[in-house]
């Protein structure tokens, strides 16, 4: 049996663990490789927003301030509007791969449907965006 997520440890495991897929991918890590240059900063920046995401009730040390729309235009746009669904697709499923290996329970499940939503949320903007260029 696996534990739930409860940690800043267990996001931090649960998000260089994921990166670390992402990154050998042949599909997806070409447009973080690119993209992402000093990863270790890149690795804590992701973990203060999923923390901040699936802990937004408690008390948190660290909390996130970003605009990941934004970034994912700019991506997007430095790769000849290259990302389709299938990236985004291809992103959940490893992160879901990710999530069962090492946690289960229900904010593990929530960290499923937030990434969900937030994978549709991305897209459809940058298609937006894409319109507005």
């Amino acid at each position: 049996m696996r534990n739930d997520i409860n940690t800043r440890d267990d996001i931090f495991l649960l998000v260089t663990s994921f990166y670390n897929k992402v990154r050998a991918n042949e599909i997806l890590g070409p447009f973080f490789n690119d993209t992402i240059k000093d990863w270790d900063t890149h690795i804590e920046h992701l973990t203060t927003f999923w923390e901040t995401s699936l802990f937004m009730t408690r008390k948190l040390e660290h909390k996130y301030s970003g605009n990941p729309l934004e970034a994912h235009v700019k991506v997007d746009k430095q790769h000849n509007h290259s990302i389709t669904e299938m990236h985004f697709g291809i992103w959940l499923n490893l992160w879901y791969e990710t999530l069962e290996e090492l946690f289960e329970g229900d904010i593990t499940e929530n960290a499923k449907r937030r990434a969900r939503k937030m994978g549709t949320f991305m897209y459809l903007n940058i298609f937006k965006a894409r319109q507005e260029d």
